[in-house]
């Protein structure tokens, strides 16, 4: 009789034993799944950066492709480089996952592109309410509009483009 004791005892203790130990592996799982920070996103004018370069197509001998039909572009000059204006500065981008530029300084406004962390940009004005900044990115050159905060400042003195 002490041995059937025994046993229920033994198998109850199991029991409960691997259902803790199931519901804690679950948890564990779950809690380091929803703890990691979603990929960052990508967007458009990123992608066509990123896209690697076409492989030429061979063509059968004699075949011309629609490109030699085509008169051959000439290089355009490159876009000239807007001056800053007075109390412009140079920063970089502070904020860990990058930043979305709107076209207006509000939260309701379109998102037009993208800065990543650490990008240098130009700050060229603050919004009436000190809450937006109107930035330059200096790669490319666009503008837009950046929650204020998110930025420091690289230096005091105030440069032009290059």
């Amino acid at each position: 009789m002490v041995s059937g004791i025994a046993k229920f005892f033994l198998g109850f203790f199991l029991a409960i034993f691997l259902l803790l130990g199931g519901a804690v592996g679950i948890a564990y799982y779950l809690f380091t799944k929803m703890s990691v920070n979603p990929p960052k996103p990508i967007f458009a004018e990123e992608q066509k950066q990123q896209s690697p370069i076409a492989k030429p197509v061979s063509l059968p001998t004699g075949a011309k492709s629609k490109q030699d039909k085509k008169a051959t572009p000439t290089p355009s000059e490159s876009p000239t480089t807007k001056e800053l204006p007075a109390g412009a500065y140079k920063a970089r981008v502070s904020w860990p996952e990058g930043l979305s530029i709107r076209d207006q300084p509000n939260l309701d406004s379109n998102r037009v592109n993208g800065v990543a962390y650490n990008q240098e940009i130009f700050v060229l004005q603050e919004s009436d309410d000190k809450r937006w900044q109107k930035i330059r990115i200096i790669e490319g050159g666009e503008e837009g509009w950046v929650k204020a905060g998110n930025i420091e400042k690289v230096d005091s003195s105030t440069e032009s483009p290059q």
